[in-house]
């Protein structure tokens, strides 16, 4: 490549002299090389985050835990992901793009030990803080190299690729994990993101700058103690408030916590020259709209990526193999559709793009309000296809459209307090639909369960064919009718179970159609009249 086209295409990007001289040192070719290096991460990353709802009922088993303790495996990973983000454009600025990679893959390596050899269910809680901390530093920084390294009018297309690895993880890790968990040990899934991060870890070393000689800021601790206090206790609520009570002392005081130490840290980053969270940003109306959407989407996707392997293995009754399986139909779809979508970011409105994906979306979790146990694979599978089409076409015109008019320097601010808004409604999105779900199982529980009474002739004639069955293994007089009321519980529980999933994706179809309101009121992007400096080896 002859160094006049590495210096015009170096003039055709967002000014940042750290990359300048990598460019001069590897071509052209070094934009891929270094946004491949972050991608290998956040693999790894998404991986661990992802891999583990497989095993959730093996883990349960192991540690004889119930279902509100378990979902802590996923929203403590969430949680911390979502907080760390926002010290993600700190760290850079504090440490270097190298080392605050270093950090994070360090932290990951040492978390993914400590998950696969843990022995009580709070240090596998523990080690996946570790984790999510390291998908919280490292996910802004993909958005911000692909800005700085791709020039606009490459950007989508670059997003949409890098988007494969990342989703290819979960849609292939769940049927990797379903086959250690069924062959071996659900410990291995831990394991599986290793690889990847060691890919990073040297990528790192080789292809990402070092820390600039400006003078770094102070962090804000304050700020970021506020936060955590403020997502903890929400969470902590919303996690115990079945058991404790909704109206109970401890649930109120942990939501007034939440609520006080929120206002606080939105008053504490007001006026702030170095916020964690630039609230500046917000008052852009395409960005506000967009942070918007990302929280519902993420709180969607996060949700039904929770959901469905528990439906497919409670409902369904499949092993975690066949589960997983499951996913990869719609797994390769999204690799497919991910850098065509990233193309069409570049070039369509934003509306159309992610109209199209809520429609997608709304579509096939209203078909799964028809999902029961007898529902085929296929149909299901064929059904979750058709929601990560809708999840496929809206992240890149998402993340595009939120970044588009952003200047370079407040880019890495500006993808993290994008990426935290997107994170945190993955995070309560678990938790609201594990609440939904436990709370509906409850409400049709009793309400089956009160129907099943002496003088209903459908319940008589039910008992007595499973006092028949009863006695055909072995019991004989009032055990027969011990067992058949045994028998009959355990038909009302599942046929609960059944209807709280069903009314779980319909909460998930509505609460996607009402984000087409605010998709419709976005200002259409505004395409620059001229072309920009090096346009021509910027195309290449």
């Amino acid at each position: 490549m002859r160094s006049a086209d590495v210096e015009s295409y170096i003039a055709s990007l967002s000014p940042n002299p750290a990359f300048a001289e990598f460019f001069r040192r590897y071509g052209i070719r070094y934009r891929w090389l270094a946004m491949f290096t972050i991608v290998t991460g956040n693999i790894a990353a998404v991986l661990s985050g992802t891999i583990i709802n497989v095993a959730i009922p093996d883990i349960m088993g192991a540690f004889g835990i119930g279902q509100d303790d378990a979902q802590w495996l996923s929203t403590a990973n969430l949680a911390s992901s979502t907080v760390s983000m926002l010290a993600s454009a700190w760290m850079v600025q504090r440490f270097g793009l190298k080392d605050t990679v270093l950090v994070a893959i360090a932290l990951f390596i040492a978390g993914s030990l400590l998950g696969g050899l843990a022995t009580n269910v709070e240090v596998m809680i523990g080690s996946r803080i570790m984790q999510g901390i390291t998908a919280g530093l490292l996910t802004p920084l993909s958005m911000t190299i692909i800005f700085q390294v791709f020039p606009p009018g490459r950007q989508g297309l670059a997003m949409g690729i890098s988007a494969v690895g990342v989703i290819l993880a979960p849609a292939i890790g769940p049927a990797v994990g379903g086959v250690l968990t069924d062959n071996f040990n659900w410990r291995y899934v831990f394991f599986l993101g290793l690889p990847f991060s060691m890919l990073t870890l040297l990528g790192a070393l080789v292809f990402l700058p070092g820390r600039q000689a400006a003078r770094p800021t102070a962090f804000h601790w304050n700020g970021m103690g506020l936060l955590c206090v403020s997502i903890t206790a929400v969470l902590v609520g919303l996690t115990r408030g079945e058991r404790n009570g909704w109206d109970s002392d401890f649930i109120l005081a942990c939501f007034g916590v939440s609520l006080v130490s929120g206002i606080a840290f939105v008053r504490s980053q007001m006026g702030r020259a170095h916020p964690l969270l630039d609230l500046g940003l917000f008052a852009n109306r395409n960005f506000l709209i967009m942070a918007i959407n990302g929280c519902v989407f993420s709180a969607g996707l996060y949700a039904s990526t929770y959901l469905l392997p528990l439906f497919l293995q409670l409902v369904q009754h499949l092993t975690p193999t066949d589960s997983g399986a499951m996913m990869i139909p719609a797994g390769l779809v999204m690799v497919a559709i991910f850098p065509f979508a990233g193309r069409l970011a570049d070039r369509v409105d934003a509306r159309v793009l992610i109209s199209t994906g809520i429609l997608f979306f709304v579509v096939a979790f209203w078909l799964m309000r028809h999902a029961d146990a007898d529902t085929g694979f296929w149909t299901l599978a064929w059904w979750i296809v058709l929601s990560r089409v809708g999840i496929g076409l809206v992240m890149p015109a998402l993340q595009m459209g939120a970044l588009a008019h952003v200047p370079p320097e407040r880019l890495t601010q500006a993808s993290g307090s994008f990426n935290f808004m997107r994170q945190m409604g993955g995070a309560f999105g678990v938790n609201l639909m594990s609440v939904t779900l436990e709370r509906r199982n409850s409400v049709h529980a009793e309400y089956l369960a009160s129907t099943q009474t002496w003088g209903n002739s459908d319940t008589m004639e039910m008992l007595q064919m499973l006092r028949g069955l009863g006695h055909a293994i072995g019991h004989a007089g009032t055990d027969e009718w011990n067992a058949a009321i045994g028998f009959l519980q355990g038909i009302v529980q599942a046929q609960a179970l059944q209807a709280a999933f069903r009314d779980s994706f319909v909460i998930l179809a509505i609460a996607f159609l009402l984000t087409l309101a605010p998709t419709l009121a976005l200002r259409p992007r505004q395409r620059s009249a001229t072309a920009a400096p090096g346009s021509a080896a910027a195309a290449r």
